[in-house]
């Protein structure tokens, strides 16, 4: 990186809650938000939005017949988009860059109309323009009254640390100042629980702890999805109020051995982290916050990654899935989430039921990994400001 990156403010909406209060305080315990739920007569866990922090979301669909139109993906990055630039005092800017991506995109709305289109075989006049995979950021950018670039993608699960790569890049060549970078996933339907158990990933036993991310130990598959948005304010310049400050970051690709899982050496994972932690001295990672699904390969795949690289200087290693579940997109930014707080708060959250790894002697630099289907990781390198 030509200079670090200042993360201004971040923001998020989670099964843990809506503030960072609210989520360092869910983050010290060890209770977790997935719950069992019934999906039109089939079960399987998940975890949702707390019903306070949806009513709130709902409320938006009342301030403009547009907003009543919206998939719940968008009106949840809306809703984000309002507490990060409040955080970060940025009401009054009108030239803000948007890439606010999404795995799944308007999940609810896409079943919807295309169950309508099966039973009447007639499209509503809705289905195309509210349906886009840009309408996450355009709505954002209409909603703010912003007049930079609006864009958004979807590179799988590491859709999330994939806008913070394209922030980098904008900021630092100059083609903007300020930028909200973030992901938005609202896809917890009927269909998409049905995909994720054809692959045979998800979770399935009754235990205290149905995700079971970094038990190196389990014998079956243990995802479980969730949902929620995240977003951060991002610009060249140190503020005031700066949360954290970017250092380095990474990508890679692996050839594929199959379409849903890393190889057992996690190889694109071994070369994002090690090109964002670039000239410094592996021992200088004091953690990793890993992608760490709650599969069988998943997990061992990205642990073999980080002892290949690391060696003997091995940093603490933690996740989140335990707790939230799999949030696609957002779950890279989520992971981003968990590294600023516990650099602010000099605390490690370690997985309950994990004797993976120890808790760290300092917390300074802190490694944040995604990884998604089709063999792609990204890393990001965050350090205190």
């Amino acid at each position: 990186m030509k200079n670090p990156i200042y993360i201004t403010s971040m923001a998020s909406v989670s099964p843990m809650g809506e503030d960072q209060k609210e989520t360092w305080n869910a983050y010290k315990t060890n209770q977790h938000c997935i719950k069992k739920h019934d999906f039109e007569g089939e079960e399987a866990f998940a975890a949702f939005l707390p019903k306070k922090v949806q009513a709130e979301i709902d409320k938006l669909r009342t301030e403009s017949i547009h907003y009543r139109k919206l998939d719940r993906s968008v009106l949840m990055a809306i809703y984000v988009s309002r507490q990060v630039i409040q955080s970060a005092g940025w009401q009054n800017e009108k030239n803000i860059g948007i890439n606010i991506g999404s795995s799944r995109g308007a999940t609810e709305l896409f079943e919807k109309f295309h169950s309508e289109f099966i039973e009447n075989r007639k499209a509503s006049t809705q289905t195309s323009p509210s349906t886009t995979l840009g309408n996450i950021s355009s709505w954002v950018g209409q909603d703010l009254q912003n007049n930079g670039v609006h864009f958004s993608h979807s590179v799988t699960c590491s859709t999330g640390l994939h806008s913070v790569l394209n922030a980098v890049a904008w900021l630092q060549s100059g083609l903007a100042n300020k930028f909200i970078a973030g992901a938005s996933e609202a896809a917890l339907t009927p269909f998409t629980i049905a995909q994720m158990k054809a692959i045979k990933t998800y979770a399935t036993e009754d235990l205290e702890y149905p995700c079971q991310a970094l038990n190196l130990d389990k014998t079956r598959n243990s995802m479980v999805l969730g949902e929620g948005a995240a977003l951060l304010c991002l610009e060249n310049s140190v503020s005031d109020n700066a949360e954290a400050k970017i250092i380095g970051i990474g990508y890679s690709a692996e050839k594929l051995k199959h379409s849903v899982s890393i190889s057992d050496e996690g190889v694109c994972m071994q070369n994002s982290m090690k090109m964002a932690i670039g000239k410094l001295n592996p021992a200088e990672i004091d953690a990793v916050v890993m992608h760490a699904p709650g599969t069988i390969k998943g997990d061992l795949g990205e642990v073999n990654a980080i002892k290949a690289l690391f060696g003997e200087n091995l940093p603490a290693m933690t996740s989140n899935k335990w707790k939230i579940g799999h949030t696609f997109a957002t779950s890279g930014i989520l992971n981003l989430e968990l590294a600023m707080l516990m650099l602010k708060n000099q605390e490690f959250i370690s997985v309950p039921f994990s004797d993976i790894s120890k808790k760290p002697k300092r917390l300074q630099n802190i490694l944040v990994n995604a990884v998604g289907f089709g063999g792609n990781s990204v890393s990001i390198l965050i350090s205190k400001v």
